[in-house]
């Protein structure tokens, strides 16, 4: 069903757009180090709830494009348009709503998160919230979008938009914090622009290329809706405790001062550039297994497993060994503290290691396994996995053992 040639044109735009986009994000935290630990530190925090959002509208478009690489697999475009119109609406619905729970609580949520933090902290996470909830509503329909031209495996397309997004991005960061100098507020408004353009153009894109229609999109298909929410909710769940996981470990972290939760936000912008392949690979065996499941054609299933598993694990071993290896030119990039830089340094080499062993099984893995409609048993994996080892180790390792 796939050559070669075929994986080779369906990941490599995807491993670009990953990579393009880690980079621009640890360029974004560069930048933000010139304006202080506080405002990295007040940035951080914010990201750990912002990435529990991420993941959530993630894991909705995830089941929306196992559910559209199914019916397209098989053949039924009638239902591919249908069940790619039911995405699209249903992933604005539950980002809107994401998106005024966090303008309109978003002091509230930070006081209950991390109650210990420094006013000057906490002034910065505020402005950084409110700015960024505002972006919600755009990030749903871009995830949404994005998804189904994976479906299609026409990967150039998000790639080339991801490209414009990232510049617009990149750009207007250095012109908000260097030239007009208004800090945090300078890392969050690009943010805002860049998510609302992409979404614009990947949506004019979908009505005009994969026939995604106003009058099916305004329509509650129990039957579709039921198919991608069953993919979508044991997803949302897993991805949702391991990133109330991050949340709770990074309140944790908030109890330790400005020097380490800096340097907690640098090693998770850096260490982002270690998940760019498997990022790539996951997007890339949803569109795979969906299409084989899709066909009925388990034969192909599992080999295509075996062999993007594999894959998946070369890429892994490459890009942790290119990072570890660039560390010490990574970290001179930013503008830290002695301590914040030691500290950092750690943080990365652990995870350069660990990533190798463990990530692709993690997280590659399952998403194969969603595409072949079996949500459920990663869900329970996962959350057994957050509350054992993530969330308990960690309270035992960072607060107890100090």
């Amino acid at each position: 069903m796939f050559s070669n040639k075929d994986l080779k044109r369906l990941i490599l735009p995807l491993l670009f757009e990953q990579i393009l986009g880690l980079m621009v994000g640890m360029l974004d935290t560069v930048m933000e180090s010139s304006v202080g630990e506080a405002a990295i530190s007040g940035v951080s925090i914010v990201n750990d709830v912002n990435l529990l959002i991420i993941a959530l509208l993630s894991a909705l478009a995830g089941g929306g494009s196992v559910c559209v690489s199914q019916f397209f697999g098989n053949g039924d475009n009638d239902k591919t348009r249908l069940s790619a119109s039911q995405l699209i609406m249903i992933s604005f619905v539950v980002s809107f709503i994401f998106g005024l729970i966090g303008l309109f609580g978003a002091e509230y949520i930070l006081k209950f998160l991390y109650p210990s933090i420094s006013i000057d902290v906490m002034s910065a996470a505020r402005i950084y919230f409110v700015i960024t909830a505002l972006s919600c509503p755009f990030l749903g329909l871009y995830n949404a979008a994005a998804a189904l031209f994976r479906c299609m495996a026409r990967t150039k397309v998000t790639l080339y938009v991801s490209i414009l997004g990232n510049i617009i991005n990149l750009v207007g960061n250095y012109f908000c914090i260097y030239i007009l100098k208004i800090g945090v507020a300078g890392v969050a408004i690009p943010t805002l622009v860049s998510r609302a353009v992409m979404a614009l153009i990947l949506l004019v894109m979908c009505f005009n290329e994969i026939s995604v229609q106003f009058k099916n999109m305004f329509r509650f298909d129990r039957n579709i809706l039921n198919k991608i929410l069953t993919i979508a909710i044991p997803n949302s769940v897993e991805n949702g405790l391991f990133n109330i996981g991050k949340i709770i470990i990074s309140t944790f972290v908030a109890t330790y001062g400005t020097v380490q939760i800096a340097a907690n936000g640098v090693a998770n912008s850096v260490c982002v550039l270690c998940y760019a392949t498997d990022a790539a690979m996951q997007l890339a065996i949803v569109t795979v297994i969906g299409r084989c499941v899709g066909a009925n054609d388990y034969d192909q299933t599992r080999y295509y497993i075996k062999k993007m598993m594999i894959i998946s694990l070369v890429l892994c071993l490459v890009s942790n060994i290119m990072v570890y290896l660039a560390l010490p030119l990574i970290l001179n990039m930013y503008t830290l503290s002695e301590e914040a830089r030691s500290i950092t340094r750690v943080l990365c080499t652990l995870d350069c290691i660990f990533m190798v062993f463990f990530h692709s099984f993690s997280f590659v893995f399952p998403c194969a396994l969603r595409a072949a409609g079996d949500a459920r048993y990663t869900m329970y994996a996962g959350a057994f996995s957050m509350f054992v080892f993530r969330w308990l180790g960690a309270y035992i390792l960072g607060t107890v053992c100090v």
